[in-house]
């Protein structure tokens, strides 16, 4: 009972769960946080208990900075929960956040979205998750539907709409048509595989040595699909792996293209795979209107291009790749009627 009544209190929120960020919007405000979906925790006391010191852009300052002792932590891996107990204490952090720091009163409606690939029991893990953050009710919804809601396609039309979702921890690719789901195809290969493949590059050509947070920096700066008009160059500093001193390299923008190329190549078969298994009339649709790209991954230089090329179809980039979802769930929270209607499953919570 004190849930509902402290729910009038609250707004209803929607969670874009990601491996790499989490995007919240809040009914009749948009959105209000893109945080990175990190923990920076302490064990505490004799029993090991964790202290959380940091949550969101503080905690990814951490990374590969910490002292012995404290750790930061991603309580997501590949769309899923690897750690309940952060998860718990992450989508805790958030709505109160996204209502202005008010904790007695926290206890809104909260749809949050997995990816499609997931099963059962890891929507299951989402939901209790939620609840004990202090929701009162919990909708969980695949993202390849938030996604196109929030893109703008109509998805409730007799037509085939494909949306390519490529994120921190996971590439996805549906073709939605009636307000559902035809054909959907998932592959645990996205952002955070290109950060460790630049890893390993730097370590192969370079003998350079260089973390996470920098190699998410040369990805940004010099990465590309496709060739560039006047290619990049940027300083990249790290640890020499023979003789341990520090070091400086010079690494240009096609180094980068030919490290992520693999990666890229992986998520245009897993594509053509969905068009090959995608019934004929809705393929027409597809080429007659193209494939709408969205999620981080999808502002990867000229990756648009790159697929528009490979599969022979159009290829749009949604205008706000990363909060294609969020937006989604936005749209979501307007009409309850909605998100009953295609939300994977729904629990409340208990008084």
């Amino acid at each position: 009972m004190f849930k509902f009544l402290a729910g009038w209190f609250s707004r209803d929120v929607g969670i874009d769960l990601g491996t790499a960020n989490v995007v919240v919007y809040v009914e009749n405000k948009g959105v209000v946080l893109n945080e990175p979906s990190v923990l920076a925790t302490r064990k505490s006391g004799r029993k090991g208990q964790k202290e959380i010191l940091a949550i969101g852009m503080e905690a990814k300052r951490m990374i590969g900075k910490t002292p012995a002792g404290v750790e930061t932590v991603r309580p997501l891996q590949h769309g899923v929960i690897a750690d309940f107990e952060m998860t718990e204490n992450l989508i805790q952090h958030v709505m109160v956040r996204a209502n202005q720091g008010r904790r007695l009163f926290v206890h809104p409606r909260v749809v949050v979205c997995v990816p499609a690939c997931v099963t059962e029991v890891e929507k299951r893990a989402v939901v209790d998750a939620t609840l004990g953050a202090g929701a009162r009710e919990a909708f969980v919804v695949e993202e390849p539907l938030a996604a196109a809601l929030g893109t703008g396609l109509p998805i409730h039309e007799p037509r085939g709409n494909m949306i390519v979702d490529i994120g921190g921890g996971t590439s996805e690719v549906a073709v939605l048509s009636l307000g559902g789901i035809v054909i959907s195809h998932s592959l645990r290969v996205a952002g955070d595989e290109m950060d460790n493949a630049l890893v390993a590059m730097m370590r192969q050509n370079y003998t350079l040595s260089i973390g996470e947070t920098t190699a998410e920096e040369i990805k940004f700066a010099l990465g590309s699909a496709a060739p560039l008009e006047q290619e990049l160059e940027m300083e990249v500093k790290g640890r020499d792996l023979m003789d341990g001193l520090p070091k400086v390299v010079r690494v240009s923008s096609v180094e980068v293209r030919e490290a992520l190329s693999p990666i890229i190549e992986r998520i245009e078969d897993m594509l053509r795979m969905a068009l090959e298994k995608t019934p004929p009339e809705l393929v027409k649709d597809i080429v007659d209107q193209g494939l709408m790209l969205t999620g981080g991954g999808a502002n990867l230089r000229g990756l648009n291009l790159r697929l528009a090329d490979a599969l022979n179809v159009p290829v749009h980039l949604a205008e706000q790749p990363l909060f294609s979802v969020a937006l989604g769930l936005g749209k979501m929270l307007q009409s309850m009627d909605l998100t009953r209607k295609i939300t994977v499953s729904v629990e409340g919570g208990g008084a």
